[in-house]
């Protein structure tokens, strides 16, 4: 039997997206949900209401996570998803357990700033596309395509409004995220993206790379202000920016190497060795395409 042209098209939709998604863990029933559409007993937006009911209760997080709620509390920095290699239905899972939490730790009075943070990394547009189909019970979630970034707010915070910190401790604790070229924008913004979401005041500076050191040296007034803590830089090619940086502020210098540049810079291992080898001191290097680590590395500087 030919199936229905609005099948066709159904199946070419992000709604679609939903249903593929979930086929592994219960294709029994998404087939025969599939079968009533195709025979035109139910119609497609029914059949995704069935399907959108079904999945939140169909992932058992215990199955591939364990969480690690206490993170913050120990080591001052909360936890996040790397969402590579993970499914759609399980990064949502976890965002909403996560979510969850944080609703908890706010109704008894115990959520700290930076524990309020939720967030996946190296969440590409095609697998943002298919969280955002999965309804959410605890929150909300918002996504940076630059920084392959999905930050959630947990329901509890919602009418919580989130300024610019630019006042009190907040605005004393600037971390200043620079970076060599525009293609180091991805890193630079994982990196300023996680600063923001544990309540940092982040100073952006991007397209200074040494071809141009008056770039950099323009920027100086930024770099030195009274309320700058830290300072991570991030570049690939030759990676020769942090030890510029280091050699101009007094503040830790969190050197963040990327993948960027051409054949013999091995991926970014080019960059990541001149960083280490650097002359000037107080330089910190984290790994490469690192922005989350470096965020966390100077959110420790700032909070210590």
């Amino acid at each position: 039997m030919n199936a229905l042209p609005g099948l066709a098209r159904l199946q070419q939709s992000r709604v679609v997206g939903c249903i593929t998604r979930y086929r592994c863990s219960s294709s029994s029933s998404i087939a025969s949900i599939l079968a009533e559409v195709e025979s035109g007993t139910l119609s497609a937006s029914d059949a995704e209401s069935l399907i959108q009911k079904k999945q939140p209760n169909n992932v058992s997080l215990e199955s591939f996570a364990n969480l690690d709620h206490g993170r913050t509390k120990r080591t001052g920095f909360p936890e996040a998803v790397f969402a590579a290699g993970k499914t759609a239905p399980q990064v949502a899972a976890i965002l909403d357990d996560m979510a969850k939490h944080v609703n908890d730790a706010v109704a008894n009075n115990d959520a700290s700033t930076a524990g309020k943070a939720i967030l996946a990394t190296r969440v590409d547009k095609d697998l943002y596309d298919e969280i955002s189909c999965i309804p959410l019970k605890h929150g909300t979630i918002s996504y940076n395509e630059t920084a392959n970034l999905v930050s959630m707010k947990a329901s509890s915070l919602e009418d919580v409004f989130e300024g610019k910190h630019a006042s009190g401790e907040a605005g004393r604790n600037t971390v200043v995220v620079a970076c060599a070229g525009t293609t180091d924008l991805p890193v630079a913004e994982e990196a300023a993206i996680t600063l923001e979401a544990a309540g940092c005041t982040v100073e952006r500076i991007y397209d200074v790379g040494v071809a141009g050191l008056h770039r950099i040296i323009n920027a100086l007034p930024r770099l030195t202000d009274p309320s700058v803590r830290c300072v991570i830089v991030c570049a690939g090619m030759d990676g020769a920016l942090p030890s510029v940086v280091a050699g101009l502020v007094t503040v830790p210098v969190v050197a963040v190497p990327t993948s960027i540049g051409y054949g013999a810079c091995f991926g970014g291992v080019s960059a990541m060795l001149t960083m280490l080898n650097s002359c000037a001191p107080g330089v910190g290097v984290v790994n490469i395409d690192n922005g989350f680590g470096g965020a966390a590395l100077a959110f420790k500087f700032v909070n210590s």
